[in-house]
């Protein structure tokens, strides 16, 4: 496969990522709809830690089963790898979770995706030369597209608790970006690293689940609900297994720059599958999750966002830069 077609393919297989994590939205919402239903009694960190932890639990066990001599005999550098991209996303999802107490969604989805900005920022000053005029542009059109899609306003913007926490999230989902970009790990396997990755948050997100429990028994009983644990089972396998599976495999292949920009097709994917997707879910679970509307915002803002990704690629294939 010549350079082009790698790339492209490279793409392809990240738009379905993004796919993947835009699908995780409404059926996250679900999930929290039927825990709060299911334990009334939790409190905002519990539901988060009950979301999470059975994502990467079952995760983990499933590419350990798959993978269990791989992982075994993972190198130093497949490790080092696993645990770094696991510990960034974690605590990345950490601090955005405890910032969305603070700050409104829309907020929120604005300044974590600010690792578009810093990801060619950052390239830039290590490299000593800017990336060009096409890579700012399509950042400038990224952040646009994203403040249309999430109704941000600058007149009701100051910077406090869940601003500063939402920006550090920001800086840790580019860490684990740039991760995957070091030359360091360039022949590492896919299925060791993503195994220890899902591990890594695995057992952050259970200690975090065991500590906030308001009773023993709140952590078995979600297990008990079977719409509960068919949505779970779907954000492990799609959201969770394929999709970070996929992002492991072929991001290196692109520039970090060009991740931090395809990537912004989440919030894309998201805003579209909710104008159908909580209406099936809540129909087949019994509870209330109405479907969004299609507006302005969701046709300029996605528009914004697929220029600014096509821009991009008229540029010649990049190469990846030195880590």
């Amino acid at each position: 496969m010549n350079a082009r077609a790698a790339h492209r393919t490279a793409l392809t297989m990240l738009l379905l990522t993004n796919f993947f994590w835009g699908f995780s939205f409404p059926l996250t919402k679900a999930i929290v709809f039927l825990h709060q239903r299911l334990v009334p009694a939790s409190g905002n960190w519990f539901i988060t830690a009950m979301t999470l932890a059975p994502r990467f639990l079952l995760g983990a066990a499933f590419m350990l089963a798959v993978a269990w001599r791989p992982t075994v005999d993972a190198t130093a550098a497949e490790r080092k790898q696993g645990f770094l991209l696991g510990l960034s996303a974690a605590i990345g999802m950490v601090f955005q979770i405890d910032g969305l107490q603070f700050i409104s969604a829309s907020t929120s989805a604005f300044l974590t995706q600010l690792y578009a900005i810093l990801i060619p920022l950052y390239v830039a000053i290590r490299a000593r030369r800017s990336p060009g005029a096409s890579v700012w542009t399509a950042c400038a059109l990224v952040l646009a597209g994203v403040a249309v899609l999430a109704q941000f306003s600058l007149r009701e913007f100051h910077i406090g608790r869940g601003e500063l926490e939402t920006l550090v999230a920001s800086l840790f989902f580019m860490w684990q970006i740039l991760t995957l970009e070091r030359k360091e790990f360039a022949g590492n396997r896919v299925m060791p690293v993503t195994a220890l990755m899902f591990t890594t948050e695995a057992v952050v997100f259970c200690a975090m689940a065991v500590m906030t429990a308001p009773a023993p028994v709140a952590l078995v009983t979600p297990w008990l609900s079977g719409p509960w644990l068919t949505f779970t089972l779907v954000l492990t396998g799609l959201c969770t297994i394929a999709a970070f599976s996929l992002m492991n495999r072929f991001q290196p292949a692109i520039t970090a720059t060009e991740a931090g920009l395809l990537y912004c097709t989440e919030p894309l994917f998201a805003s579209v599958l909710a104008l159908f997707l909580p209406a099936l879910l809540s129909a087949w679970a019994g509870f209330d999750y109405a479907n969004e509307t299609l507006t302005w915002r969701l046709l300029a803002g996605g528009g914004l966002i697929t220029a600014a990704n096509l821009l991009l690629q008229f540029r010649p294939v990049p190469k990846p830069a030195a880590a």
